[in-house]
């Protein structure tokens, strides 16, 4: 998981300074894939520190949805876990 929102902190900050320079773009999809898979407290937090992506609907409330999301389900995983039964 760290490692993910490493690459997703990294990712935002690279795409802004493309953004800058007005050279090739990483994806917007990319971006909330790694998101996705567990990287969105790191875009997140480079979506603000590098305020890349802000004035954006759907990656301002996007992205805090997802961690929402992926901390609840943690939370509920971690508190009630899985019975397992064979037969």
């Amino acid at each position: 998981m760290c490692v993910v929102n490493v690459l997703g902190f990294i990712m935002m900050g690279v795409d802004k300074n493309k953004a800058r320079r007005r050279a090739w773009r990483i994806p917007e999809a990319h971006l909330f894939i790694i998101a996705i898979i567990g990287g969105s407290l790191g875009t997140t937090m480079g979506m603000h520190v590098f305020r890349h992506k802000t004035k954006h609907w759907y990656f301002l409330f996007g992205m805090p949805a997802i961690l929402i999301i992926q901390v609840a389900l943690v939370v509920i995983l971690y508190l009630s876990p899985l019975q397992i039964t064979l037969f």
